[in-house]
């Protein structure tokens, strides 16, 4: 075992680099301002908008501290307050697969949209629906000159001209915290104005001397409530918040006043103390130390994310997460759950960062959700197994919208390799077992069924799209099968007969096996050599979707060691979305080109995307919008809706840049640019359980310490390209550029670069 002197040192080398990173390298004048700490978001007053403040949260409630001269804001949401009523057109018994086959075979593109489309578009539900907001106007003598996020502590901060505002969503209780010192400030509850676009009523609301609250009455016999108790202690004002519905109780305003009234009672200071605790182990799981201040500082924020809106035992992130919009309107595409990219993207991250109960908040949610889209697969579908719907409520029905992508019956399959890969990364044969192969089975069973045979006996889907090319239109129906399809399809096909095998189930394995065998091989344009959109279709145009390259990420099935044509072909691929532009990019194209380029081993590439989506598309807080925040020609694109999935895919890009293991092969700082000449990391996460920590100086790896998490055979890349290492543990053979052995659960191997002059 690993003597805790070398893991002392290892944690202080990480923490150096991140200290001199963050002190002596220049931020671009044009890059976002956070502060001098690369785990603070500091932002001067005013913020005027809610997409700007600062974001505040516990996984199941969160909010948006903001505001300007007197006035502090505090935006209130709840990740289950839904209204979840479903458009008559959905319920009609000729709403299904057939009917678009038959629509798409007419060539209605009208009917098309009426039908399916239309409903998303006009008719304001189902959507997510924001709680309340909270107004603190302050005493004549305050004004806010700052705003200031500490990510360590999950704590936001409203510095005053005399004095301070701060403010904590518990990591333990469901309740929201605020102090403010000086004079009581003037207490305000403001129900959504948005609401009434649903035709609901006025929430009822009420006051006393220390408490405010509303009830609101929603669809479905919905009812939320929520609450401030107030009290004055030490000369400041305390608050407690909480926000309850009749899912919880019958009575949520009762439980609302009895967990804030609670809360006030125990004091600020008392469940500060847990919340602290629990965000100091939140973040000793994983750390990078980058020599690049605002990639560094997005990359902290991005974890912060993880634990601030995504905890096991609450939905997962929708599109904006647990900050829904305050600004009078239903939020962006009504806050849905997008499984065309926005979900997939939203927990890429989750795996390196080794943040596993932060990802099961998805894997649970969509376990639970089984029964509804095995529904969904036969009533819509009239097949067995399980559908997701592309765009989809709380409760896993269809929203609707463009049919091409949101009632595609693969979408499913990228959600399945959030389950392999959750398998993977910790190597828990219990969750391949009970979660992650019954899971995946059941998305192949509501999809085989579908393929028919060609004349050469090859599988094929009787509608193919590749998301979003041709937006809306007839053109979006595609010759089938488009890459996008066949990507997912021959994964799903190649994981289930991986992991069947790995059960012991042969004949199963065999099944998968034969059918993988049947599907036909990417399309491939060979004039340009890069990968089609479809056997007869190539991508002539900049595009913000990179659906035809789903093999080379997130999927890998297509990848650098797979041959000199496969390097080729990724090669060509890659060269055309440089050659034709970024135009028709929106943000999380940028961050997923960075993912593409790094897993193709073109570091400087990958930097280049990296730096342009911290600089561009991201709001002053690092939220991530859709167009060019600089309006410099870098898109199109210029407007400014927030959307989480971005953020995530740039944190996964770091990731990518400094850690692989796909294909069963570790490789340390495998697309690192030079410009990183100095980077660390420790206790990133690896396929098969391991846990992998670095260092590189001067532009060469200088020490490496790998954990075995789970136990097993590790084959690891030269990390020093073929210089002599020093090796402490398990012994270690090499054949060629591959070192390997076998670590037992909770070994540690380390291997240094002898130092010059160093003995």
């Amino acid at each position: 075992m690993e003597q805790p002197a070398v893991r002392a040192a290892w944690e202080l080398a990480a923490a150096i680099c991140l200290g001199v990173q963050a002190l002596s390298a220049g931020l671009p004048q044009d890059a976002p301002v956070a502060g001098p700490s690369a785990f603070e978001l500091r932002l001067a007053a005013p913020i005027a908008r809610w997409d700007e403040a600062i974001p505040l949260g516990n996984g199941l409630t969160g909010g948006l501290l903001w505001g300007e001269g007197r006035t502090i804001r505090l935006s209130l949401d709840r990740g289950d307050l839904w209204d979840l009523r479903t458009p008559a057109e959905y319920l009609e018994p000729d709403w299904s697969y057939s009917t678009i086959k038959r629509f798409v075979r007419e060539g209605n593109q009208a009917e098309l949209v009426r039908r399916f489309d239309a409903p998303f578009e006009e008719i304001p539900y189902p959507t997510k629906l924001p709680a309340a907001r909270l107004e603190l106007t302050l005493d004549e003598g305050q004004r806010v000159d700052a705003f200031v996020l500490d990510m360590r502590r999950a704590i936001g901060r409203a510095e005053l001209s005399r004095g301070v505002a701060e403010a904590f969503f518990s990591a333990h209780e469901p309740v929201a915290m605020m102090r403010v010192t000086g004079p009581s400030p003037l207490l305000t509850l403001v129900a959504p104005r948005s609401l009434a676009k649903l035709g609901y009523a006025p929430a009822q609301t009420g006051a006393s001397l220390s408490a405010r609250w509303l009830v609101q009455e929603g669809s479905l016999g919905l009812v939320f409530a929520v609450y401030v108790a107030s009290g004055r202690a030490g000369g400041d004002t305390h608050l407690a918040i909480a926000i309850a519905s009749n899912r919880d109780a019958p009575d949520p305003l009762a439980l609302a006043r009895k967990r804030a009234e609670t809360a006030l009672a125990s004091g600020f200071a008392k469940l500060l103390e847990p919340h602290e605790t629990w965000w100091r182990d939140f973040w000793s799981r994983s750390s990078v130390a980058l020599p690049a201040p605002a990639i560094q500082r997005h990359y902290n924020l991005v974890q912060y994310f993880y634990g601030a809106a995504s905890r096991r035992g609450s939905p997962p992130m929708p599109l904006q997460g647990v900050w829904t919009a305050d600004a009078g309107e239903l939020p962006p595409w009504k806050g849905d759950y997008h499984f065309d990219l926005n979900v997939q993207l939203s927990y890429w991250a989750y795996l390196h960062a080794g943040r596993f109960d932060e990802g099961a908040a998805l894997l649970d949610f969509m376990w639970d959700l089984i029964p509804a889209h095995r529904s969904f697969a036969r009533r819509f579908f009239n097949t067995q197994g399980i559908v997701v719907p592309g765009v989809m409520t709380l409760d896993g029905k269809p929203m609707g919208g463009w049919g091409q992508y949101s009632l595609s019956p693969v979408q499913g399959a990228w959600v399945a390799q959030a389950f392999h890969q959750h398998w993977r990364y910790t190597a828990d044969p219990a969750f391949l077992r009970d979660r992650a192969y019954p899971y995946c089975s059941l998305v192949a069973d509501g999809i085989w069924p579908l393929l028919w045979s060609d004349e050469r006996g090859k599988l094929k889907l009787p509608l193919s799209t590749s998301p979003e090319v041709h937006d809306n239109s007839l053109k979006a129906w595609m010759t089938p099968m488009t890459n996008y399809d066949l990507s997912l399809v021959r994964w799903l096909f190649g994981a289930l007969a991986e992991m069947a095998t790995a059960l012991g189930k042969k004949e199963e394995a065999r099944r998968w096996t034969g059918l993988l065998a049947r599907m036909d091989d990417l399309a491939v344009d060979e004039a340009t050599g890069a990968l089609r959109l479809s056997p007869t279709e190539s991508l002539e145009t900049s595009h913000r979707h990179f659906s035809h390259l789903m093999a080379v990420h997130p999927l890998g099935t297509l990848n650098a060691d797979g041959g000199d044509r496969d390097r080729a072909v990724i090669r060509a691929s890659l060269d055309q979305l440089v050659r034709l532009g970024t135009k028709y990019w929106v943000g999380y194209s940028f961050a997923w080109a960075s993912c593409l380029e790094a897993r193709a081993g073109r570091p400087e590439q990958a930097a280049a995307y990296l730096e342009t989506f911290v600089k561009a598309f991201v709001l002053r807080n690092g939220f991530h919008a859709n167009g060019d925040q600089t309006k410099s020609g870098l898109s199109a694109f210029t407007y400014r809706p927030f959307t989480l999935e971005g953020n995530f895919a740039a944190a996964q890009a770091v990731h990518e840049m400094l850690l692989q293991s796909w294909g069963g092969m570790i490789r340390i700082f495998p697309a690192v640019p030079d410009r990183w000449a100095d980077a660390a990391f420790t206790d990133l996460r690896a396929e098969g359980g391991f846990k992998v920590s670095a260092r590189r100086t001067g532009g060469r790896t200088a020490e490496v310490r790998i954990e075995a998490a789970a136990g097993g055979v590790l084959r690891l890349q030269d990390p020093f390209a073929g210089a002599t290492a020093e090796w402490s543990g398990p012994a270690v053979t090499k054949q060629g550029a591959i070192y390997e052995c076998r670590l037992k659960r909770g070994e540690v191997l380390i291997a240094r670069r002898p130092q010059p002059g160093i003995s």
